[in-house]
C-alpha cells in the first residue's frame, strides 16, 4: 500500500474553554428554552417589548394598512376571486405569521405572482366566479400551508435552491408582463379572456371596438396618477421641505387617493349605470370560518400547483426577509420561515382567504416605516379588520378599472429587463434558462414556465460540470505556488504531469477525467508520474472513485505513477471509509509543492 500523508485535524473545532469555578457561563440559555424559541420565535422579542417599540410598530402598521387595503382588493381580483377575499387573506394570516415567523419586518399577505399562480391553478378545476372556485382557492391555501409545514418538519428548505436566480428573475419578469396584459381589459371596460400573452393580445384586439369610454377615462386617469405618484410625488414633496422618509411614505399612499377619488366620481355621476364595472356589494363583518374541501380528487389536482406556489413564495419571502434582517444585523431562521408561512396559509384557508406569502414592496415599506417586531403585522391585521367591518359599503362603488390600474403599476416594477441583459453578458447558459422561462410563461403558462426553467437549469448544470475546467499547472518561479501553464509563466518538469481539476468529481464527469488523463499521458512518452491536484474537489462519488481506481491501474500498467495532492479533509475521510487505499499504490501529498519535491 502506498504512503498516505497524515492530515492535521483542521476541520475540528477548538475545545470549548471551561468556565472558571464560581462563575456562571455567560449568555447561557437552557436547551428547552432555545427549542421553544425555535418553535415560537415571538418569545425572543416579546420579553423585551416596550412602549417605544409599540409606537414604532403602530406607526408602521398604519402606513402598511393604507397600502395593503387596495392591494388586497386588487390581487384578489387578479386571482379571479371576489375582491373582499383579499381582505380576508390579510387578517388572520398576519397574526399567524407574527407568532411563528422569524422575520421582524416581513409583511405577509396576497402578492401579485402568487395571485396569478392561484388563478392559473384554480381556473383548471372550477369556473371563475363560482362558489366552487372560492372553495378551490381556500383548499389551495390549505395545501400550500401543509406543504410548507411538511418542508419545515423535514427541513427541506434547501429545495428552494433549485430555483436559480435567473429562473426566478425570468419568471417574475414574465409574470409581471402577463399580469399587466391581463388587466388591460378592465382598463378598457371590455370582455376579453386568455391565459397566455398571445391569447390576451388577440382577444383584446378583437374586443377593442367595444371599449367603454367612461371606464377608459377612469382607468387611464388612475394609471397616469399612480405612475406620477410613484415617480413624481416624492421629489415634489421633498422640494416642499418634507423629509425624504416622510415623502416616500406619503407617496406609497397614492392608491388610497385614487380609490377615494374614483369612488366619489362613480357616486357623483352615476357611472355604474353607464357601463363602468364596480366591485359591487361586499359582505361586511368578520371573516367567516371556512372549511376547505377535503375531496381527494381536488387535492390531487391542486397539489402540483401548491408545491410550486410554496417554493416560489418561500424563495420570495426568505430573500426579502434576509435582505431586511441584514440591515439590522438580525437573523432569519429558514425553518421558522417555513413554519410561519405554512401557518399563515393554513390561517388563510380557515378564514376564507387564498395563498399568501411575504411581499417585497410591503415589507420594504414596513421596514422603512420603523417596524420593530412582527406585532406590526398584528396591528396591520387589526387595521384591515376595521376596514372590513366599517368601510366595505364604500368599496362597493370602487371601479374595477382602478384596481386594475393599481395592479399594473405594482407589477410593472417587477419587470427587470436589466437582469436579462446582465445574465446574457455573464452566462449564456443561465440566459438560456431565463429566456426559456420567460418565453414559456408568456406563451404556455406560469406553471409550465417555471418547471421548465428549473429543469433546464439542472440540465445545464449537469452539462457544465460534466466537462469541468482542467488545467496543467507548473511552479511560479521562486514560490511554492502552482498555476495554469496557459495563463502564467511557470516552470514544469518533463517527467511530471501536474493536473488540477476545478470541480467535484461525480458520475457526470468521471469519464471525462479518465479521458483527459489518458490523452495527456499518451501524448508525451517522457511522463513518469501524474499528480492530480484536488483543491477544488469537495466530493468524490462512487462512480468517480471507480474512475480514480481505473486511472491508477491503467497508468501503473503503463509504468506511470498516479498520485493525489491537496485533498480536503472530508474527501480524505470518505476515501478512507472505502477500500481505495487497499489498491492505491501512489502517494497523497499535503501540497503540490510537496508532491513536486517528493517525486524528484
Amino acid at each position: 500500500m502506498g504512503r498516505v500523508a497524515v492530515f492535521p485535524p483542521i476541520d475540528e473545532q477548538p475545545p470549548e474553554p471551561r468556565p472558571r469555578p464560581g462563575r456562571a457561563r455567560p449568555n447561557f440559555i437552557p436547551a428547552t428554552d432555545m427549542k421553544l424559541k425555535q418553535i415560537l420565535p415571538f418569545l425572543d422579542w416579546a420579553r423585551a417589548y416596550s412602549r417605544e417599540t409599540a409606537v414604532s410598530d403602530l406607526v408602521a402598521a398604519v402606513i402598511v394598512t393604507i397600502m395593503l387595503v387596495p392591494q388586497s382588493l386588487a390581487y384578489a381580483m387578479l386571482a379571479g376571486l371576489p375582491p373582499y377575499v383579499g381582505l380576508y387573506a390579510s387578517i388572520l394570516p398576519l397574526v399567524a405569521y407574527a407568532i411563528f415567523g422569524s422575520s421582524r419586518t416581513l409583511a405577509v399577505g396576497p402578492v401579485a405572482v402568487v395571485s396569478l399562480m392561484t388563478a392559473a391553478a384554480v381556473g383548471q378545476v372550477a369556473a371563475p366566479g363560482s362558489a366552487d372556485y372560492i372553495t378551490a382557492a381556500t383548499t389551495l391555501a390549505l395545501l400550500s400551508g401543509l406543504v410548507l409545514l411538511a418542508m419545515s418538519v423535514m427541513r427541506l428548505g434547501f429545495l428552494a435552491n433549485f430555483l436559480s436566480h435567473p429562473v426566478i428573475s425570468g419568471f417574475i419578469t414574465a409574470s409581471g408582463v402577463l399580469i399587466a396584459a391581463s388587466q388591460v381589459k378592465h382598463i378598457l371596460g371590455i370582455a376579453a379572456g386568455g391565459d397566455t400573452l398571445p391569447e390576451i393580445v388577440s382577444e383584446v384586439g378583437v374586443a377593442m371596438s367595444t371599449t367603454n369610454l367612461y371606464t377608459l377615462a377612469i382607468g387611464g386617469a388612475a394609471l397616469g396618477f399612480l405612475f406620477w405618484v410613484r415617480k413624481g410625488l416624492k421629489p415634489l414633496l421633498a422640494k416642499a421641505g418634507l423629509k425624504a422618509r416622510a415623502a416616500d411614505l406619503l407617496a406609497k399612499a397614492g392608491p388610497i387617493v385614487a380609490i377615494a377619488l374614483s369612488i366619489g366620481a362613480v357616486v357623483a355621476f352615476g357611472l355604474d349605470g353607464k357601463g363602468v364595472k364596480i366591485v359591487g356589494e361586499i359582505p361586511s363583518g368578520l371573516p367567516p370560518f371556512a372549511l376547505p374541501s377535503f375531496d381527494a380528487g381536488l387535492w390531487l389536482d391542486l397539489l402540483p400547483a401548491a408545491v410550486l406556489i410554496s417554493l416560489v413564495g418561500f424563495v420570495e419571502s426568505i430573500s426579502v426577509a434576509q435582505t431586511l434582517a441584514a440591515k439590522r444585523r438580525q437573523r432569519i431562521a429558514p425553518n421558522s420561515e417555513l413554519t410561519g408561512l405554512g401557518m399563515a396559509n393554513v390561517a388563510a384557508a380557515i378564514s376564507g382567504g387564498y395563498p399568501v406569502t411575504g411581499g417585497f414592496a410591503r415589507s420594504v415599506v414596513n421596514f422603512d416605516a420603523g417596524a420593530e417586531t412582527p406585532l406590526a403585522g398584528v396591528f396591520t391585521a387589526v387595521g384591515i379588520l376595521g376596514a372590513t367591518l366599517f368601510l366595505t359599503p364604500l368599496f362597493a362603488y370602487l371601479p374595477q378599472a382602478v384596481l386594475a390600474a393599481t395592479i399594473i403599476v405594482a407589477v410593472l416594477s417587477l419587470v427587470d429587463l436589466e437582469s436579462i441583459r446582465r445574465t446574457w453578458a455573464y452566462s449564456k447558459a443561465d440566459f438560456a434558462a431565463q429566456a426559456a422561462t420567460i418565453a414559456l410563461v408568456l406563451t404556455v403558462g406560469v406553471e409550465v414556465g417555471i418547471v421548465a426553467g428549473v429543469v433546464l437549469s439542472l440540465v445545464l448544470f449537469l452539462w457544465r460540470t460534466s466537462r469541468p475546467h482542467v488545467a496543467v499547472v507548473g511552479q511560479v518561479p521562486g514560490t511554492e505556488h502552482y498555476r495554469n501553464v496557459r495563463r502564467h509563466k511557470v516552470t514544469t518538469r518533463p517527467d511530471l504531469l501536474s493536473i488540477r481539476v476545478d470541480e467535484s468529481l461525480y458520475f457526470a464527469n468521471a469519464r471525462f477525467l479518465e479521458d483527459t488523463v489518458y490523452d495527456a499521458v499518451a501524448a508525451d512518452a517522457n511522463i513518469r508520474n501524474v499528480v492530480l491536484m484536488c483543491p477544488a474537489v469537495n466530493m468524490i462519488d462512487s462512480s468517480a472513485l471507480e474512475s480514480l481506481e481505473a486511472i491508477a491501474d491503467r497508468l501503473q500498467s503503463a509504468g506511470v505513477g498516479f498520485h493525489l495532492s491537496e485533498v480536503k479533509g472530508p474527501v480524505m475521510d470518505a476515501l478512507r471509509r472505502s477500500d481505495f487505499f487497499e489498491h492505491f499504490r501512489g502517494q497523497v501529498f499535503l501540497s503540490q509543492h510537496d508532491a513536486v519535491r517528493g517525486l524528484a
